[in-house]
């Protein structure tokens, strides 16, 4: 009987641990982030009603989120080389699942904020330490499947999370929506219960954490990395300029429904996966930055023109859809420029990478919401695209540098 047992469990654990297991829990991990993001985004407006609070300091809840989002990750890398994988993942679920009834019980739109930052921190769980299972587990052509997977899942949640919002709004109230995130929260928790350590003991880090926190610290001095990454974060607050703008460009100013919005944002994201796409077309990537700089700052301006003077919809929609087409070509060239030119340190410096450009949409995210939002929304979407040809600029006057002398050098 007790062979039988540890029979058993062991088959068990097996299951817990089997291919299948693990595709779909690192594929509702990836997608978690983006679901507490974007999934309440239809129902910013309702929500200021709600609150009786002005559309910038309802979206103070998404530039807080989005901070959180850039703290944990800094945080749960470290966190998850030195304790494993499960312990920091399951207490990024509890932290989520009572940040999360927090904010269904928030007595005012601060205290929503606040627990909205704490929701950020643990939906950063997910994503850092999705990728390192992914490695621990797999190797080869599996490995390759389940970054794949990660890879369509980060283009497809953030379509995906306003539709079902805009969808649930139709029957439930932005309550509604965070109990159905409640909900997703305690199916990932039961996931961490029934997932087995990916990392090996002999493998966990002995440095104490402000040791692994320093390994940050060359980064800062490597300036051709900086400026790449300094361009793409430009370029991810342009992009999230756009997601806390639209929901009242759209619902407020043109008149549609929440359902449609959330209708139009998966189409725009659309535009977004078709440049990244087509960013592995250019004869080199440096070439795809320059030109996704000029698009950027082109498409910016004829998109803040169309805001300013109220143009028809079609009209706003195709010069957006050809701005965030500038934007995808720019994610998938400098995200590898900057980690091509910080090799010795290729976690880490994908760390920071994700976590400036979270770092960045927060502090672009409330701006659009000062004034006008017609005015407010193209200024922003101009000076991002600004400071993304400004930095892409000064990246590739450094690699074409580096080329010279790397030629000089040889000859």
């Amino acid at each position: 009987m007790l062979q039988k047992n540890k029979t058993w469990q062991g088959n068990s654990v097996k299951r817990r641990n089997s291919a299948f297991f693990l595709f779909v829990f690192l594929g509702m991990l990836t997608a978690f982030g983006p679901f507490v993001t974007d999934m309440y985004l239809p129902s910013l407006p309702a929500m200021g009603e709600y609150f009786s609070a002005g559309a910038s300091l309802v979206q103070l809840g998404l530039t807080f989120s989005m901070l959180g989002l850039a703290a944990g990750q800094l945080l749960f890398g470290p966190l998850s080389d030195k304790y494993g994988r499960r312990p920091p993942l399951l207490a990024a679920m509890l932290l989520f699942l009572l940040s999360t009834v927090g904010c269904i019980c928030a007595p005012s739109i601060e205290v929503f904020v606040a627990l909205r930052f704490v929701q950020g921190i643990a939906g950063a769980g997910g994503i850092v330490i999705s990728r390192s299972i992914a490695a621990d587990k797999f190797k080869g052509v599996n490995l390759a499947k389940a970054l794949a997977l990660i890879g369509a899942i980060n283009g497809l949640a953030p379509v995906a999370a306003p539709v079902i919002g805009g969808t649930a709004l139709k029957i439930v109230s932005w309550k509604g929506i965070f109990g159905i995130l409640f909900v997703l929260g305690v199916i990932l928790l039961c996931g961490c219960i029934n997932f087995k350590e990916s990392l090996s003991k002999t493998k966990f880090s002995k440095k104490k954490i402000s040791e692994t926190l320093s390994m940050f610290k060359p980064l800062f001095g490597n300036k051709k990395y900086l400026f790449y990454v300094l361009q793409m974060s430009f370029a991810q607050g342009l992009l999230f300029a756009y997601i806390s703008s639209s929901p009242f460009i759209i619902q407020s100013h043109y008149g549609y429904s929440s359902f449609a919005f959330g209708l139009l944002f998966a189409i725009n994201s659309v535009a977004i996966v078709a440049g990244a796409a087509a960013a592995v077309k250019f004869k080199s990537q440096e070439n795809c930055v320059a030109v996704s700089c000029c698009g950027m700052l082109i498409c910016s301006i004829l998109t803040a023109l169309a805001l300013r003077f109220s143009a028809p919809l079609l009209v706003f929609e195709g010069l957006l859809m050809a701005m965030l087409f500038m934007i995808g070509l720019t994610f998938t060239a400098s995200v590898a420029l900057a980690l091509n030119n910080a090799r010795g340190q290729a976690g880490t410096a994908s760390a920071l990478l994700g976590a400036m450009g979270f770092l960045f949409g927060s502090i672009v995210s409330p701006l659009v919401g000062l004034g006008d939002i017609m005015l407010s929304s193209g200024l922003v979407f101009i000076a991002c695209a600004c400071g993304s040809m400004i930095c892409g600029v000064g990246a590739l006057r450094r690699t074409a540098q580096s080329k010279v002398c790397g030629g000089a050098s040889a000859a």
